[in-house]
C-alpha cells in the first residue's frame, strides 16, 4: 500500500503551517545563540561588540562553502520523498553526511589558521582585533559540530520532519543561555574568558546537538536512516550533489563575502559605527526569520510536489507563501520601526551615540522587510525545484550589483556617509524583490529535472509489473 504524504495532498495552507512554524521556531532559537552572545558581550563595551560584528561574515563564509551540499541533500531527499522512494532517500542521506563531514574537517583547519589574516583585512583597532581572533578561532574549531547538526536538520526537513530539530535546538539554546555568562565573566574556578567565552559556550552546546543528531540518523526513526554500508563514496551521486549544491554554496559564500566587504566599509568609519552596524545586523537576522522559515518550508513542499509530479500545486504553494511572507514581514517591520530605539538600547545600554546611529539604521531597513521576504521565499521556490543556479544569480544581483555598489557610492561620494550604507540595504531589498518576481512569472523554474520523474515505482514493483504484462500478452495455445 502506498504511504500517504500529507505534504502533496490536501490543504496547501495547512501544509505550509505544518512545516513553517516549527522551522521558524527553530530558526528563532538558532538566532538566540547570536542574540545571547550579543546581549552578554554588550556588557563588555563597544570593542567587544565590534569584535563579534567583524567575526560574523568570516564564520558565515566558511559555513556557506559547505552548506550548499547539505542543501543539495535536502532538495534530492524532498523530491524522492514526494516520489515515495525510501531506498534513494537513505542512500542520499548517507552520502550527504559523508561529504559534508569531510568538507567540515577541511574548512575547520582552513578557517582556524587563516583567522589572523581575516581579521587583519578589517584594519580595526588592536583591542578589537585581539578579541575577534580569539572568538573566531574557537568558533572555527566548532565548525564540524555545526555542520553535522546542519546536515541532520536539512535531511529531516527534506522528508518533512521539522519538530525534532526544533526540540534539540531549544535544549541547546537554554544550555547556552546558562553557559554564556559563566564563560564570559567567570564563575568560581572557571576563569573569565571575555569574548572568547561566548564562543566556548556556543561550541559546547553545538557539539551536544551534533551528537544527538548523529544518533538519531543512525537509528533511523524519522523517515530516513544513515547506513554504514552507504558511506562508501558514490561518485555519480556526489557529482550530482555538487552540481546542485555548488551554486547554493557560491550563493551563500558570495553573500558572506559581500557582507564582509560591507563590514569592511563600515569599519572604515570607526568602532562606534561598526558596533551600531553590528546591532542592526543582529536585528535584521532576527526579523527575517519568518521569511527564512517560509522559504525552507516552501523548498520542501515545492520539492516534494515536483517529485510527485504535481507542478500546478507547487506553483500555488509558491504564490501563497510569497504573499504570506510579504504581509508578515511588512507588519513586523512596522513594529520594529516604532520600537527601534529601545531595541538598540537593549543590546548596548548606556552607549548613547551608538544607540542613536543603530536606531537610524534599523528604521531605514524596517519598512522594506516585506520585500526581503519576497526574495527569501522565491529563492526557496527555485531551490526546491532544483534551480539553484537561478537562486544564486538572483542573490548575486541583489548583493553585488545593488547593495554593495550603492553602499560604497553613497557612503564615499555623497554627504550621507554611513547613512548611505543604511539606505543601500533598503534599496537592494525593493529592487531585488521586483527582479525575483519577474523571473518567477516567466515560469522556467517548473521545467527543471533533477530526478527521474518517470521512476514512480521501486525496482521490485517495476519487475513485477513487467512480468504481469508479459503474462497477459502471451498468446494462448
Amino acid at each position: 500500500m502506498k504511504e500517504t504524504n500529507i505534504l502533496t495532498e490536501g490543504s496547501i495552507s495547512k501544509s505550509l503551517i505544518t512545516l513553517a512554524i516549527p522551522i521558524i521556531l527553530a530558526n528563532i532559537l538558532q538566532t538566540a545563540y547570536q542574540l545571547t552572545d550579543a546581549f552578554w558581550v554588550g556588557r563588555l563595551g563597544n570593542a567587544a561588540v565590534a569584535a563579534i560584528s567583524i567575526s560574523f561574515p568570516f564564520l558565515f563564509f566558511i559555513i556557506a562553502l559547505g552548506g550548499g551540499l547539505a542543501m543539495a541533500g535536502t532538495i534530492l531527499v524532498a523530491q524522492y520523498r514526494g516520489q515515495g522512494n525510501r531506498k534513494k532517500i537513505d542512500h542520499i542521506s548517507s552520502q550527504t553526511v559523508l561529504v559534508v563531514f569531510i568538507i567540515s574537517l577541511i574548512l575547520t583547519a582552513v578557517g582556524y589558521y587563516l583567522t589572523p589574516y581575516f581579521v587583519s583585512l578589517m584594519h580595526v583597532a588592536p583591542e578589537v582585533a585581539q578579541k575577534a581572533i580569539s572568538y573566531l578561532q574557537i568558533s572555527f574549531l566548532g565548525t564540524i559540530f555545526l555542520f553535522t547538526f546542519m546536515v541532520f536538520q536539512s535531511l529531516l526537513r527534506g522528508v518533512g520532519e521539522v519538530k525534532i530539530p526544533m526540540y534539540i535546538v531549544l535544549g541547546t539554546v537554554l544550555l547556552n543561555l546558562l553557559l554564556d555568562p559563566i564563560f564570559i565573566f567567570g564563575y568560581h574556578s572557571i576563569p573569565a574568558f571575555g569574548v572568547a567565552g561566548a564562543a566556548l559556550a556556543t561550541v559546547g552546546t553545538q557539539g551536544l546537538a551534533a551528537l544527538i543528531g548523529t544518533i538519531l540518523l543512525l537509528r533511523g526513526r524519522h523517515q530516513l536512516r544513515v547506513y554504514f554500508k552507504d558511506l562508501k563514496p558514490d561518485l555519480n551521486l556526489i557529482k550530482k550533489m555538487f552540481k546542485i549544491g555548488f551554486p547554493a554554496s557560491i550563493q551563500q559564500s558570495s553573500r558572506a563575502l559581500g557582507i564582509a566587504l560591507i563590514t569592511f566599509l563600515v569599519a572604515s568609519f570607526g568602532t562606534v559605527i561598526t558596533a551600531a552596524y553590528g546591532i542592526g545586523v543582529r536585528v535584521l537576522s532576527f526579523v527575517i526569520i519568518p521569511a527564512v522559515g517560509l522559504s525552507m518550508a516552501t523548498s520542501t513542499l515545492v520539492g516534494q510536489n515536483i517529485g510527485a509530479k504535481k507542478i500546478d500545486r507547487a506553483e500555488k504553494i509558491a504564490k501563497l507563501s510569497t504573499l504570506i511572507a510579504f504581509i508578515t514581514l511588512t507588519l513586523v517591520g512596522i513594529i520594529i520601526f516604532i520600537f527601534a530605539k529601545p531595541i538598540a538600547a537593549f543590546f548596548i545600554p548606556g552607549e548613547i551615540v551608538t544607540i542613536q546611529i543603530s536606531t537610524l539604521f534599523i528604521k531605514i531597513m524596517a519598512l522594506t522587510f516585506g520585500f526581503l521576504g519576497i526574495q527569501q521565499v522565491l529563492n526557496g521556490v527555485f531551490r526546491g525545484s532544483g534551480n539553484t543556479l537561478v537562486s544564486m544569480g538572483l542573490s548575486l544581483i541583489s548583493l553585488w550589483l545593488l547593495r554593495l555598489p550603492i553602499a560604497y557610492f553613497l557612503s564615499k561620494f555623497t554627504f550621507l556617509h554611513e547613512e548611505g550604507i543604511w539606505l543601500a540595504f533598503a534599496i537592494a531589498n525593493i529592487v531585488g524583490a521586483i527582479i525575483s518576481i519577474i523571473w518567477f512569472r516567466r515560469g522556467k523554474w517548473k521545467d527543471k529535472k533533477i530526478i527521474d520523474l518517470a521512476s514512480k515505482f521501486s525496482v521490485d514493483q517495476k519487475i513485477k509489473q513487467t512480468i504481469e504484462e508479459e503474462v497477459i500478452e502471451e498468446p494462448s495455445n
